[in-house]
C-alpha cells in the first residue's frame, strides 16, 4: 500500500514533537513517509520533496516547524496538496511566533493550523485521516474506532 500522508519536519530537532503521531500511524498500519527539509536552509531539497509528493500522489502533507515556521506556507505555495501546519515551541517565544506564522497565511494560500507541539501533531494526523476518509472508508473506520475508544491516543 502506498503512502498518502507525508510528514515534513523543518529540522531533525522537531522529531520528538511527532513521535507519538508517527507511532499512532504505525499502530493503525497507515502508510506514511517522513522527510526533513528546511524552507530556509535546504530550499532545493524541499522543492524536490514537494515535486516527488505530487508525482507519488500524496493526499495530505503535515508540515512541522518552529521559530518563523515558514515551512507549511512555503509548501502550500508550491502545491495544491492540502497542508496541515504544526507549530513547534522551539524559540524563546514558546511557539507563539510559529503559531502566528502558520495561522496567518495570506489570502489564496491556505494552511490548516493545529495547536503547538505534540498535541498539535496528534490532531494533524487525525485531521489528515479525516481528509482521506472522504474518499476511503478504511480511514473512516479507523477514526470511528478511535473515537469509540478515545483512550488509545491521548
Amino acid at each position: 500500500m502506498k503512502s498518502e500522508i507525508l510528514i515534513i519536519l523543518g529540522s531533525k530537532s522537531d522529531l520528538p514533537v511527532v513521535e507519538d503521531a508517527i507511532e499512532f500511524l504505525k499502530s493503525k498500519n497507515i502508510p506514511h513517509k517522513l522527510e526533513i527539509a528546511s524552507a530556509h536552509r535546504t530550499p532545493k531539497k524541499l522543492e524536490k520533496i514537494i515535486k516527488d509528493a505530487e508525482r507519488d500522489d500524496f493526499k495530505v502533507i503535515i508540515a512541522v516547524a518552529g521559530y518563523a515556521a515558514h515551512l507549511p506556507g512555503v509548501i502550500a505555495s508550491k502545491t495544491l496538496i492540502p497542508v496541515i501546519g504544526v507549530p513547534v515551541a522551539s524559540s524563546p517565544l514558546g511557539g507563539i511566533d510559529a503559531l502566528f506564522s502558520i495561522v496567518q497565511m495570506p489570502p489564496g494560500i491556505p494552511v490548516a493550523t493545529m495547536g503547538v507541539g505534540k498535541s498539535g501533531a496528534k490532531n494533524a494526523v487525525l485531521y489528515a485521516m479525516q481528509i482521506l476518509a472522504v474518499r476511503d472508508k478504511k480511514y473512516y473506520k479507523i477514526l470511528e474506532m478511535y473515537r469509540e475508544g478515545f483512550g488509545d491516543y491521548t
